[in-house]
């Protein structure tokens, strides 16, 4: 007797990439989602300015980590916050009793459960700063240690590479930080219009990037260079190269450039460049024109990518309604081009070697 075929839905998840293809895809609705949070995001950002808590530290790793380079900018531009991705080494592994009078304490986990970075909250708890979970486990350990819990509301993750939950942590700090300056409506609005811009732009990509993909087959390194909001972008375009196709990807300011790597280049070392039109935009076409003149291979995306000069692929994404918007539409090429390029290899990005979606280890 032969066995049933499966169901269509089984086959498609079964599929290399296929968790991550989805929650690519779920992304437009999982930033809708996390605006039906929006009255607790102003409230924490109402308690952070009453307390007088207006030195921002975030910690996290991965995913996280890349998330809170995008909030030191979010707070030092809207509020005027200063803004930092703190050091959980010191007070953790060290025992450095660092006084946090003055401080929101931010942890960033998915899961909630990251040994470390649950200790980190306790101990700032301790020193005096207020302490904030975003999280999308709202009923976690981190989640219990911290004053205040902001969720993500990004929906389940299965996919091992983070997406969704990365990108509603980034509108998350944006949208606290624009709370804290009076202008989380607007903030919130605009939100709504990257939603609909992400979704005409994720059919796209999926049609243009899988063919540009095939030509980086036997591509082992990569720089991947970025400015202001969008180093954030960067470090997670450079994270999913390397978690999913095991490309050496290293992330750079369009500055960091110069200062060395770029002796490194040659025909064949490519260059992944995030250009977006705000204020750094003439530091990152420098930089694609020295990548240019030392022969690598350019791939151009975010919203200025036609600025690139010598860019051998265009991955451009639409303009949003501010520069800090603009990493959450940026990321999306990179995304997609992961999850392509694994493919491409042979290789399953929804289960990367050695991996895990929650990491426990310290």
């Amino acid at each position: 007797m032969s066995s049933p075929e499966p169901a269509a839905g089984a086959r498609a998840a079964a599929e290399p990439g296929a968790h991550l293809l989805a929650e690519i895809r779920e992304q437009p609705q999982a930033l809708r989602s996390l605006l039906e949070h929006e009255r607790e995001y102003a409230r924490v950002a109402a308690t952070a300015r009453d307390r007088g808590a207006t030195t921002v530290r975030m910690v996290g790793h991965g995913s996280s980590d890349n998330a809170a380079a995008y909030g030191v900018y979010a707070f030092g531009l809207l509020p005027g916050w200063t803004a930092l991705r703190d050091s959980i080494t010191l007070s953790v592994y060290y025992g450095a009793e660092i006084e946090m009078a003055g401080s929101t304490a931010i942890a960033l986990s998915q899961s909630g459960r990251t040994i470390d970075v649950v200790d980190y909250l306790g101990r700032a708890r301790s020193t005096g700063a207020f302490t904030v979970a975003l999280t999308n486990e709202p009923a976690s350990n981190l989640a219990g240690e911290a004053e205040a819990v902001l969720p993500l509301g990004a929906g389940t993750e299965r996919s091992v590479a983070a997406t969704k939950t990365y990108l509603n942590q980034v509108a998350a700090l944006g949208l606290l930080a624009a709370h804290a300056a009076g202008e989380g409506r607007r903030f919130a609005e605009s939100l709504r219009v990257v939603s609909g811009q992400m979704e005409d732009l994720i059919p796209r990509l999926e049609q243009l990037v899988p063919p540009i993909a095939v030509a980086f087959t036997f591509v082992g390194r990569m720089f991947v260079i970025g400015r202001g909001p969008e180093f954030a972008t960067a470090r997670e375009i450079a994270l999913k190269l390397l978690e999913t196709c095991r490309i050496a990807a290293e992330p750079l300011t369009a500055t960091d450039l110069a200062h060395g790597p770029v002796a490194a280049l040659d025909a064949l070392f490519p260059v992944w460049t995030i250009a977006s039109a705000d204020a750094s935009l003439a530091a990152v076409v420098e930089a694609a024109e020295r990548v240019r003149d030392a022969g690598a291979t350019i791939v151009a995306s975010g919203n200025a990518a036609d600025a690139i000069p010598g860019a051998s692929y265009l991955l451009p994404t639409p303009k949003p309604p501010s520069a800090l918007h603009a990493p959450l539409l940026s990321v999306v090429p990179g995304q997609l081009f992961a999850w392509a390029l694994a493919r491409a290899k042979g290789l399953d990005p929804d289960r990367p070697e050695g991996l895990a979606k929650v990491t426990l280890a310290r």
